[in-house]
């Protein structure tokens, strides 16, 4: 797959680029922050994306659970969201079993997305199953600085943000790693607290969709957040 036959970028995509944390001598790793926890949060970021675009919703599960199931007649465009919406085509799933299953498989295609974009380089020589695969350069797009500042702005402004903003950053919060942008995003009380509040859905938002999209969110986010808590040798 070209470049150019890339369609937008998924919130995955977005996930992991923030997470990558760049080579640069001796600043940076050249790596992805967070790695334990990683399979979660890329699969929540697809759940979420595929719930903003209405493709998927959830359905009351056994004892006050929460399941997932497929929108029929809705799959998506994009190759690695289809292979989520399929999955679940057959019927619903549990939020975190579907966490489990599809998140290890993700993190190589979103990563192969990056690199497709130029957002991250490889060392000269790597492949994606070398011992230096790892080992992330920055691309030099100036998306990530962009990310940054958008998650910045929903965290530090007064603006409510709209479902995908909000959902990234309620994912990183979810995930721990926030306080390692600081001080790109200040890690202060109030940004502290903006950021709960996006954990839990708290958007501020009034069109239907929205309402749904957040409360979705929502459960994802609390869904990652129980699979981190629960990692063995956590």
């Amino acid at each position: 797959m070209r470049p150019q036959q890339l369609g937008p970028p998924t919130l995955a995509e977005d996930l992991l680029l923030l997470l990558f944390q760049p080579f640069a001598g001796s600043a940076g790793t050249g790596a992805v922050a967070g790695e334990r926890t990683l399979p979660y949060l890329l699969g929540g970021a697809v759940l979420a994306d595929l719930s903003i675009g209405e493709h998927v919703r959830t359905v009351p599960g056994w004892s006050g659970s929460t399941r997932v199931e497929a929108v029929a007649e809705r799959p998506p465009a994009d190759e690695i969201l289809l292979s989520v919406w399929d999955f679940l085509a057959p019927g619903p799933r549990g939020v975190q079993a579907t966490l489990a299953a599809i998140g290890p498989t993700l993190r190589l295609p979103v990563l192969e997305r990056l690199v497709e974009r130029g957002d991250v380089r490889r060392p000269a020589g790597a492949t994606p199953v070398s011992p230096t695969a790892r080992i992330l350069i920055d691309g030099g797009t100036g998306r990530l600085a962009g990310l940054l500042r958008g998650v910045r702005d929903v965290l530090a402004g007064d603006a409510e943000p709209e479902p995908r903003a909000a959902a990234l950053a309620g994912l990183l919060s979810g995930s721990g790693t926030l306080p390692q942008f600081h001080p790109e995003i200040p890690w202060t009380t109030a940004t502290v607290t903006r950021a709960r509040r996006l954990e839990q859905g708290t958007w501020g938002a009034d069109a239907a969709a929205e309402a749904i999209a957040r409360s979705f969110a929502a459960t994802v986010v609390s869904s990652v957040i129980l699979a981190a808590v629960l990692l063995p040798g956590r």
